[in-house]
């Protein structure tokens, strides 16, 4: 007789923008119940998915799934990690960076739940920004800041961040970064520094296309400054995959970084807006997350 494998979804109801009541009934229909013994939470508030879990892997839980975008996964993921567990997606977030570059179906809620069935499972790098956990991507600069007034809009999901950097962009004003990188130092005035430890924002919109998590390595995006005509130049840049060759950006490949600033600012850390001081450390943690792929 099979032992049955514990597994917890934790579901962002918001997540997306979308209503997610239909998502147990699915999980309930098409989830294999002679591997898994399925139970389910909410999250409430931020920072509830990480409390949730924390609860659960002391419980003896043998997987949890993040049922939500890369807010949740962070939070899923960082206990997870922290337990030496696996984590299992359900993608359901505007984005679906990590998601994405995981091959983890995209608006399919049942073929998403088809590859947590045939449990298959890989290891990923993670990395850490001041301390704080990232998996897909980290940074500061505009990304940083549009995180930070997305999160304060009521009107969640893509039509609403689309509206809001084109709201932003006109006002933002460059920084100036002073950035070392395996012990080479570099001075950049920057529209945004972005760390990535997978390719994409999301919505296949690509940072760094070349980037890897099972490289052990992490790739410094700096979009340098640019003038407003150029904006369709950089979306079209990113939406073709052609960061590694276009002038509007730099990539700089590295283990271990650190960040400068002339002041206190916001960073976002896998899309979730924080207040972080002037000096940021990044570092990259090696296949250290069991993540279940296709």
């Amino acid at each position: 007789m099979q032992i049955k494998l514990n597994i917890l979804f934790v579901l962002n109801p918001i997540s997306g923008g979308k209503a997610k009541s239909t998502i147990p009934t699915l999980i309930d229909k098409y989830l294999d119940k002679e591997k898994f013994n399925a139970n389910f939470r909410i999250t409430e508030y931020v920072g509830h998915a990480r409390e949730i879990v924390d609860e659960a892997l002391n419980k003896n839980f043998d997987i949890i799934v993040a049922a939500g975008g890369d807010g949740t996964i962070n939070e899923v993921a960082s206990k997870v990690l922290e337990y030496k567990k696996i984590m299992g997606i359900i993608p359901l977030g505007s984005g679906n960076g990590l998601a994405r570059f995981l091959h983890i179906p995209q608006r399919n809620i049942k073929e998403a739940i088809r590859v947590i069935n045939n449990l298959k499972t890989d290891k990923i790098d993670s990395a850490t920004f001041n301390n704080k956990c990232f998996f897909n991507l980290a940074g500061m600069g505009f990304d940083a800041h549009l995180s930070s007034a997305f999160s304060k809009d009521k009107k969640r999901g893509l039509a609403g961040y689309v509206k809001l950097s084109l709201m932003e962009v006109f006002s933002y004003k460059n920084e100036t970064y002073n950035l070392n990188i395996d012990g080479i130092d570099y001075t950049r005035k920057a529209f945004a520094v972005t760390v990535a430890n997978s390719s994409q924002y999301g919505n296949d919109v690509y940072i760094a296309p070349g980037a890897s998590v099972k490289d052990g390595l992490l790739d410094v995006c700096i979009i340098k400054p640019f003038s407003l005509f150029q904006l369709p130049v950089l979306s079209y840049v990113m939406l073709k995959g052609k960061a590694e060759n276009s002038d509007m950006i730099e990539i700089i490949k590295g283990k271990n970084i650190k960040i400068s600033r002339v002041k206190d600012g916001p960073v976002h850390v896998d899309g979730e807006p924080l207040l972080m001081g002037s000096e940021i450390e990044i570092n990259i943690n090696p296949l250290s997350l069991e993540v279940i792929v296709p």
